[in-house]
């Protein structure tokens, strides 16, 4: 098998139709385009996402506590709590997990979330250090997102540039090798892109307004994520590529490793399908708080599509191909 997510069909089969057991107190359950599972606790429901950190080498504690509170805010719901397991081969030494902890403690703390548990283990089933973080989250019953009310015609907002994870993760992984070709502003500039990767602050404005859905874009990049979101919504969807901005840095990158910024992994920007009415008000909101945006589609019936051309079901992400 390829390495990365299964496929959403393989993962529909083999993991999703496994379960069996349905609970009436859970809203939301698992599902492909789904970010979170949603459990009813009365007024409010408890909000719940889990995430490994499998393709990166460097910032894993960062990126450990980004990707599990953008996959809570793309709920629309407050993160407030994440429980990370670190498993370590026998080769990790202690300053290697004191500065994992140094950085997952820092962006918890910038985002207000606490830690509050998890596991930490030695164990020679890896070959490098895998973090999975579980992050919790709450909000009123009323405000969960719910994507069977989204209709034709409804406009998808991407929030922020495409693949900016992507270009960070590699920038800072492949530094020395993208040297010999590229100048060292421009990896510079590809390497601080991981300060842009919460979607926190637009998630929790999306939901307070009340948007039907929304998708975190992580492993397949922008393609992967509009596929999601199609099975999601149980509908077609259509972007136009002049819409979707990339980075310098970005578009350098891809190119000279010849990998494809549409399908890498884009955690920091956020799909947010909504009516018309909302769309406006959205970006209105957005620009005021400084936050970059911009429709870059709409719902229709059927196929997933950029411009005329059938978007193929994501595969591998590319990220993949260059970071082993």
């Amino acid at each position: 098998m390829e390495i990365g997510k299964l496929p959403n069909e393989l993962l529909e089969s083999l993991v999703l139709n496994s379960i069996k057991n349905k609970r009436k107190d859970v809203i939301t359950r698992g599902a492909v385009g789904e970010d979170c599972a949603v459990v009813d606790f009365g007024k409010y429901a408890c909000v719940l996402s889990t995430d490994p950190i499998t393709g990166a080498a460097k910032n894993i504690g960062k990126l450990a506590i980004h990707i599990s509170a953008n996959d809570i805010a793309s709920n629309g719901a407050e993160p407030i709590g994440i429980l990370l397991t670190i498993l370590a081969p026998p080769d990790t030494k202690e300053e290697e997990i004191k500065e994992i902890m140094k950085d997952a403690t820092d962006v918890a703390n910038e985002l207000n979330i606490e830690i509050i548990g998890g596991h930490t283990e030695i164990t020679s089933a890896v070959n490098k250090v895998v973090i999975n973080s579980t992050a919790i989250g709450k909000q009123l019953k009323e405000k969960v997102l719910d994507a069977s009310k989204v209709k034709e015609g409804y406009k998808v907002i991407l929030t922020k540039k495409i693949a900016i994870e992507g270009t960070s993760i590699i920038a800072h992984d492949l530094e020395e090798r993208l040297k010999k070709d590229i100048d060292d502003e421009l990896i510079n500039e590809a390497k601080t892109l991981i300060e842009d990767i919460s979607v926190v602050k637009e998630g929790m404005i999306a939901g307070e307004i009340g948007v039907d859905y929304m998708h975190d874009i992580t492993e397949g990049g922008l393609f992967g994520a509009i596929h999601e979101a199609s099975s999601a919504i149980n509908k077609g969807i259509r972007i136009y590529k002049d819409k979707i901005k990339l980075e310098k840095s970005t578009e350098v990158i891809c190119d000279k490793l010849n990998i494809d910024p549409y399908r890498l992994i884009a955690s920091g920007s956020l799909i947010i399908i909504t009516e018309d009415k909302n769309a406006d008000l959205l970006l209105d909101k957005f620009k005021k708080e400084s936050i970059e945006a911009n429709i870059i589609g709409e719902v229709i019936n059927s196929g997933v599509f950029m411009d005329q051309e059938k978007i193929n079901p994501p595969e591998s992400d590319e990220l993949y191909k260059v970071v082993k």
